[in-house]
């Protein structure tokens, strides 16, 4: 028997799944789903990602089962019932009738589908090497770089790890209570299996905590921010970076240009009882009237190292615009220099595997400003621990990828570096 409203959540996630085709995230479809129940968004969504995070699979399995090649609305169809049963364990029976009765609301075409619908999944459903298969493969504008920078092996492990996808990991505030359930990870991150609802987490309401990914939160331990320094924020919504910050008791400014973005920043401080103000204003263009003891910049990036947690990135992009990003982080990176008081400190970061957007744009910023430095990881220090000395890259950066901590469930993919300013104040 089909779970109560799935119906109506398989349905939510055909049109998520046809909003990417369209090129749109699944982010930015968020209020697609809003007039379903909160509990049939959040199931619309989980079988959206998952369908896509396991799309090259279920090809696998649909492919010998049909005579001719789908319709695209047909085949997410099949292949939303296909990563149900084979991934997620739903009983077989009522995907099937479930995955039935949608094709049939498909206008003509679907009315004629329904049959062949119905003969492939009942198939598919007996299909026994769904373990096996290999995950779904990057697309070639991604893939072809990322092989030539790290090899074929890492390659098919980062490939793994975003078939696992993305665990919930959270950013607590020094002597918060641990939220039970939750693994504490080496770098002191605390890191919840499975799904939760974020606001009926223990410690929600006091603000003990905020969700960031355990890899986002280290350019911040890596900037090591003091009480009382004037430290800017540069792009900063989501605002987890802000927090942390904040939670330094340091004077925080965060400049990000999109204003309802920082107003999440805004109920997130304000949730955790923390202070920083904010900026509404392109960083490239803003000029505060005195300089920073230390800045951060999480530069926009191509966002390649979050595909763990947004299977949908692939289907969206296409390699077009990175040249255009490089760029950008590249003048972004020289303003945020002469924000920068004399020896002062700026961390460099991008959730990207791309080296051309982390490695290369620190070697190329050290050839543009004679005298700047990279700062290597101390860990030594307490808050760097946890950190692996082969993340260390040859000019004194972090490379973190989506297969490091296998067993313990991955990373975003990063790319972080310190940098010092010459002179002294």
């Amino acid at each position: 028997m089909a779970k109560p409203g799935g119906d109506v959540a398989r349905r939510g996630a055909l049109r998520l799944i046809q909003g990417v085709r369209d090129g749109r995230s699944l982010s930015d479809q968020s209020g697609a789903l809003r007039s379903l129940p909160v509990a049939e968004q959040a199931r619309a969504a989980r079988l959206a990602a998952e369908t896509l995070r396991h799309q090259g699979r279920a090809d696998r399995v649909i492919e010998p089962l049909v005579a001719r090649k789908p319709a695209p609305q047909i085949a997410d169809v099949l292949r939303l019932a296909v990563v149900e049963m084979l991934e997620l364990g739903a009983p077989a029976h009522g995907v099937v009738g479930a995955a039935v009765d949608l094709t049939r609301t498909l206008g003509k075409r679907g009315q004629a589908a329904a049959g062949m619908v119905n003969a492939v999944l009942r198939k598919a459903s007996a299909f026994a090497g769904w373990a096996d298969l290999p995950p779904q493969p990057l697309p070639e504008w991604l893939r072809d770089p990322l092989v030539e920078a790290y090899g074929g092996d890492v390659m098919a492990a980062i490939e793994a790890a975003h078939q696992r996808g993305a665990p919930l990991d959270l950013t607590p505030r020094p002597g918060a209570a641990a939220v039970p359930g939750a693994d504490p990870l080496p770098t002191g991150s605390w890191r919840i299996h499975g799904p939760a609802q974020v606001t009926a987490l223990s410690g929600y309401d006091v603000g003990d905590w905020w969700v960031q990914d355990a890899a986002a939160a280290l350019p911040v331990r890596l900037l090591d921010p003091k009480a009382g320094e004037r430290i800017a924020d540069l792009c900063a919504a989501p605002g987890g970076k802000t927090l942390q910050l904040a939670t330094a008791k340091a004077e925080v400014i965060a400049v990000d240009i999109n204003d309802q973005r920082l107003k999440r920043v805004a109920e997130n401080l304000a949730r955790c009882g923390l202070t920083a103000r904010l900026v509404a204003a392109d960083a490239l263009q803003w000029r505060p009237d005195v300089q920073f003891d230390a800045i951060l910049l999480d530069a926009p990036c191509s966002a390649t190292g979050t595909i763990r947690r947004h299977p949908d990135l692939p289907f969206i992009r296409d390699g077009h615009g990175i040249a255009e990003l490089i760029e950008l982080q590249a003048a972004l990176l020289d303003h945020a220099l002469s924000l920068l008081r004399p020896g002062g400190r700026l961390v460099f970061a991008t959730c990207s595997l791309i080296p051309d957007e982390g490695e290369v744009q620190i070697d190329e910023a050290l050839a543009r400003h004679p005298g700047l430095t990279v700062e290597r990881p101390d860990l030594t220090r307490i808050d760097l621990a946890g950190i692996d000395p082969a993340w260390i890259t040859e000019e004194g950066g972090l490379r973190l990828r989506p297969d490091f901590w296998p067993d313990k469930g991955g990373m975003d993919g990063f790319y972080m570096a310190r940098l010092r300013k010459p002179g002294t104040q």
